[in-house]
C-alpha cells in the first residue's frame, strides 16, 4: 500500500511541477532567458538618410521602427539595414540617379557604426564579426541591398558593393530589372526576361564569386528557379512569407519553399500585415477608412488612403500632410471606444507562417524578419522595442532554445557561412 501511495504523491509532484513550469510566470521568465542568450536577427530594416546625419540619428529614439533604443529595450541584436532603391528606367540615366541613391545609404550605414555610435553598434561583414561584436555588448548592423538596378549594366559593381559592406543583393523590386523579372509581371503576365537575363546570370556568377547572398525575395517564380539552377551556393528569401496561408505574389508557393530547402537556404519570414493575412488586414482597412472619411467629412477635410494618395496634386498633398494627424487623432479615439473594430494581424499570425514552415522544409530553413520602416509591422511586433514577443510565442508554441536560436539567426549566419565558404574555393 506504501508503494502505491508513494507512486501516487511521486506523480502529484510531477503534475504539479509540470503545471507550474506550463504557467504564464515561468513562460515568461523562460522566454527571458532565451531571449537574453540567443542572437536575434532582423534581415530586412529600411532606412531614411535623413535619420543619418549629426543632428538625427539612431542614437536617439526616432518615430522610425528600428533604433538604437528600440534594438537595445526589445534585445533585437542583429539589424539588417537595407540599401534600397525603387525600380525606373533601364537607361544611364535612370542607373545614375539610382546609384547616387544607394551610395547615399551606403554612407549612412557607415556613419552610424564609424562616426555617431561606433560604442554602441558595429558593422559586421562575417559570422564570426557578428559574434564578436555582440559578445562586446554592442548591436550588430549588417547590410543588405534590395534591388541591383543601381549597378546599371556594370557587373563591377557587385564587387565595389561587396567591399562597401553588402552580404545579400536581390536582382529586382517591385518591376523588372536589367538582371531579371518581378514577382509583379505575375499579375497581368508581362514578362521582360522570363527569368535571369543573361546579365543576370552574370550576377548570380559574381555573387558566388564574391560570398554575396543571392536575395529572391522580390524576383518572379523563373527567375528564382534559373538561381537555383545555376547558383552554386545557398541562397536566401530575406523577407517572404507562405503563399499558402496568404496569396501575395511576394509570398513563397509550397514548391518554392522545397527548393529553397534543397539548395540549403533559409526563408526569413516576413512580418508584414498584407503577406501574413490579407483578408485581416483588408477588413481592418475598410473599417478605419469608413472612420478616417467620416472625421474628415465632420472637420470640413479630406482624407485619402495610399491608393489614392498617389494620385494627388502635390498642393493636395501638401494639405493632406497638413491636416491628416488632426484626423487621425479624433479618428483614434473613436475606434478605441468601439467594440467591434477588427482585429489587427498580430503576432500569432506570423507565427502561424512559422508554423507552417518548419513542418514543411524544416527548422534549418527557416528564420524571422520584419521589413519595419518598410511597410513591415504586425499588432505586438510594431517596432524593435517589441522583439521580445517572437521569442515568447515561439516558446508559448513549444519550440525549443536550439530551434528558436535557429530561427532567430543561426540558420542565416549557416548560409551566410557557405555562401561565404564557396567563395573561397572560386580560383581568383
Amino acid at each position: 500500500m506504501r508503494q502505491y501511495i508513494g507512486v501516487f504523491c511521486l506523480l502529484a509532484v510531477l503534475s504539479c511541477d509540470g503545471t507550474k513550469s506550463k504557467s504564464p510566470e515561468n513562460m515568461l521568465a523562460k522566454a527571458k532567458a532565451i531571449h537574453e542568450r540567443v542572437i536575434t536577427i532582423d534581415t530586412h530594416d529600411d532606412i531614411n538618410v535623413a535619420n543619418f546625419t549629426d543632428s538625427i540619428n539612431y542614437t536617439q529614439d526616432l518615430e522610425t521602427q528600428v533604433n538604437l533604443p528600440k534594438m537595445i529595450e526589445g534585445g533585437l541584436d542583429v539589424a539588417w539595414f537595407i540599401v534600397y532603391t525603387g525600380q525606373d528606367s533601364l537607361n544611364p540615366s535612370g542607373y545614375k540617379n539610382a546609384k547616387a541613391n544607394a551610395m547615399a545609404k551606403f554612407e549612412a550605414i557607415h556613419k552610424l557604426c564609424e562616426e555617431f555610435a561606433p560604442d554602441q553598434i558595429g558593422l559586421a561583414l562575417t559570422s564570426d564579426e557578428v559574434r564578436k561584436i555582440h559578445k562586446s555588448g554592442r548591436r550588430v548592423a549588417m547590410i543588405g541591398v534590395e534591388n541591383a538596378y543601381p549597378m546599371g549594366e556594370d557587373i563591377s559593381a557587385f564587387e565595389t558593393y561587396y567591399a562597401l559592406g553588402a552580404r545579400y543583393v536581390s536582382l529586382a523590386h517591385n518591376g523588372h530589372s536589367q538582371f531579371c523579372d518581378s514577382h509583379t509581371g505575375e499579375a497581368n503576365n508581362e514578362w521582360l526576361h522570363n527569368g535571369l537575363s543573361e546579365l543576370g546570370r552574370n550576377a548570380v556568377n559574381e555573387m558566388n564569386r564574391l560570398g554575396i547572398m543571392i536575395d529572391v525575395s522580390h524576383v518572379s517564380y523563373r527567375s528564382m528557379t534559373d538561381i537555383i539552377e545555376l547558383s552554386k551556393a545557398p541562397i536566401i528569401a530575406s523577407h517572404s512569407s507562405s503563399r499558402s496561408l496568404c496569396d501575395h505574389s511576394r509570398n513563397l508557393t509550397d514548391e518554392q519553399l522545397q527548393l529553397i530547402k534543397e539548395n540549403g537556404g533559409v526563408v526569413q519570414t516576413v512580418a508584414l500585415d498584407t503577406y501574413v493575412n490579407r483578408e485581416k488586414k483588408e477588413k481592418r482597412d475598410l473599417f478605419y477608412k469608413e472612420i478616417y472619411k467620416a472625421v474628415g467629412d465632420s472637420l470640413g477635410l479630406s482624407w485619402y488612403d495610399r491608393s489614392e494618395y498617389k494620385n494627388l496634386s502635390v498642393s493636395e498633398k501638401q494639405n493632406f500632410s497638413k491636416n491628416r494627424k488632426a484626423i487621425a487623432k479624433v479618428a483614434h479615439a473613436i475606434w478605441d471606444q468601439k467594440s467591434d473594430t477588427p482585429s489587427a494581424v498580430n503576432v500569432a499570425d506570423f507565427v502561424d507562417h512559422i508554423d507552417y514552415m518548419v513542418q514543411l522544409i524544416g527548422i534549418d530553413h527557416v528564420g524571422i524578419s520584419s521589413d519595419f520602416d518598410g511597410g513591415g509591422g504586425i499588432s505586438g511586433w510594431n517596432d524593435a522595442s517589441e522583439t521580445f514577443n517572437i521569442t515568447l510565442e515561439l516558446v508559448k508554441r513549444g519550440y525549443s532554445e536550439v530551434d528558436i536560436a535557429k530561427l532567430w539567426g543561426e540558420n542565416l549566419l549557416r548560409v551566410l557561412d557557405a555562401v561565404q565558404e564557396y567563395a573561397r574555393t572560386v580560383p581568383e
